[in-house]
């Protein structure tokens, strides 16, 4: 029994796990790592809109996966951060008056509603679930799936107001909480109202730094340092408040010193309407290039906006993926970013009316850590509308749109690399209120973008999720879903980009070792 003691001792102090009985191999610890599927997602959703014309619909939706067990997957409201008596449920409170307020209706829809009630709960993976609230005071959300509901956990939403400053269709997927945030497209001008909404999902305050980037560098302004941001409530920040350069073009950086949140640029433009600006992929791991997918065919102007964050300056080679392969934009060949400076080009009608996806990739020598975005624009006149696509992730395992219509949805595959193409597989899940699934293959050509209408589910009633998935073997794609509803002469649209939906995780696996018994 000592030696067993000892023994026992032994492994606790060296670190040493056994998560399995050893078998005839046991003696070596096996170093390779197991793909799972996660067991726990997070996800935050910014206050839609403030409008008192406006509606928004939550779509949420877990793909089926290989190993579906039990979970549960919902979004409960936050609180405001901003005010005294945020959270308060006691009787007579706000959250009181707002769970009296709501509206529920039988076929999925209902008002969004504060308090203890979630919102658009998935009961099983594989069908969508979507609600929808009118309310101008609608809450951030924040929600949390496990089990068999967690792989690829994912919530659309997409907001329609018909008349004001940011009007047309505002549409983001819900992110998960982080440290660091780069936006760049952001804007301080007088025609602009941006706003950074933080929410913060945990028990503890966070505290954020924000810090705006002009063409000449950091913007002057103090009052972006140490924002607290309490526990489960979300605050919003105007970002012309934080400093008094008027700048049109700009990149938000988004620190949490302490905690974590999630954060987005809510954008609204007097003449453009307004849509939300993503953060853009982490500067530091777009060393090798960055892409941002699916320009719509139709767009009559394209902005990009980069900047290089790091102490060395950046050069670009430009390239604009088309259906037929890679070209370089006229008078484009190259692209010269200042370090700590944010750097706008105007592309104009980029396209030529066809679709097309940018490719920025270093110029010869060149190694430091770029952000980028583009501020795409459809229509002409008081008809127009703007959405933005920053550059993302490539697809990886799989990606998942949760919110797809019966019209109006279309799915951009661009991959980067020539010679490389894409194999890939894109499933349309049942309705939200019925429907059958459909699936079809598509191949992507190196260096080209291909755009597509998505297979719809048969007997389609409701929102549909679409999920993308490369086939084993196939080159790196990255991929982007723009929805389309036009209202009132508007060309109304939203872009998402489609990175990886973290439905599977490498857990490094644990095994036998006793060479720690020698000497």
């Amino acid at each position: 029994m000592s030696l067993i003691g000892a023994v026992a001792a032994l492994a606790a102090v060296t670190g040493v796990a056994a998560v399995a009985a050893p078998g005839d191999d046991a003696g070596t610890a096996d170093s390779k790592a197991a793909t799972l599927p996660v067991q726990r997602s997070s996800l935050m959703c910014p206050a839609p809109t403030s409008s008192e014309v406006g509606e928004t619909t939550y779509t949420a939706f877990t793909p089926k996966g290989a190993k579906a067990g039990k979970g549960s997957a919902d979004l409960r409201a936050a609180t405001d951060g901003r005010s005294d008596d945020a959270g308060k449920t006691e009787k007579g409170g706000k959250a009181e008056k707002d769970s009296k307020d709501g509206k529920d209706s039988k076929d999925g829809k209902s008002s969004q509603e504060s308090g203890t009630k979630p919102v658009a709960p998935l009961k099983a993976p594989g069908t969508p679930v979507t609600e929808t609230t009118d309310r101008s005071d609608a809450p951030a959300l924040i929600g949390t799936a496990d089990g068999g509901l967690a792989p690829g956990w994912s919530v659309q939403q997409t907001t329609e107001v018909s008349a004001g400053t940011g009007r047309g269709v505002l549409g983001t997927a819900c992110t998960a909480p982080d440290t660091d945030f780069w936006f760049p497209g952001a804007s301080t001008s007088a025609d602009r109202q941006d706003y950074v909404h933080l929410t913060n999902p945990d028990d503890t305050a966070a505290v954020v730094d924000l810090k705006l980037y002009g063409k000449d560098g950091a913007l002057k302004g103090t009052t972006g340092e140490d924002i607290q941001v309490p526990p489960h409530s979300s605050v919003p920040v105007l970002l012309s408040t934080l400093s008094d350069s008027r700048d049109a073009n700009v990149t938000l950086h988004v620190t949490a010193r302490e905690g974590r949140v999630g954060a987005a640029v809510q954008a609204g433009d007097d003449k453009l309407g307004g849509d939300w600006l993503p953060a853009a992929a982490d500067p530091a791991s777009a060393t090798s290039g960055l892409v941002l997918p699916g320009i719509p065919a139709d767009a009559s102007s394209v902005r990009l906006v980069a900047m290089a964050p790091g102490s060395a300056d950046a050069d670009l080679k430009v390239q604009l993926a088309t259906p037929t392969g890679a070209i370089v934009p006229a008078g484009l060949e190259t692209l010269h970013l200042k370090s700590g400076s944010t750097t706008a080009v105007d592309l104009k009608d980029l396209t030529k009316g066809e679709a097309g996806s940018l490719i920025l990739t270093p110029a010869e020598g060149s190694k430091a850590p770029v952000a980028a975005a583009l501020r795409v624009v459809r229509g002409k006149g008081s008809g127009q509308e703007m959405a933005f696509i920053p550059a993302t992730k490539p697809v990886g395992t799989r990606a998942t749109a949760a919110d797809n219509r019966a019209k109006g949805s279309t799915l951009s595959l661009v991959a980067p690399q020539k010679g490389k193409d894409a194999r890939v597989k894109v499933t349309a899940s049942a309705g939200s209120g019925g429907g059958s699934t459909a699936t079809k293959t598509y191949t992507v050509k190196g260096g080209s973008t291909l755009a597509v209408q998505p297979p719809r589910p048969s007997g389609l009633k409701g929102a549909y999720a679409l999920t993308v998935e490369p086939a084993a073997g196939s080159g790196p794609v990255y991929a982007a879903r723009t929805l389309a509803l036009p209202h009132g002469g508007v060309q109304g649209f939203t872009v998402q980009t489609l990175p990886d939906d973290r439905g599977l995780v490498q857990v490094p696996t644990a095994g036998w070792n006793m060479t720690v018994l020698n000497d």
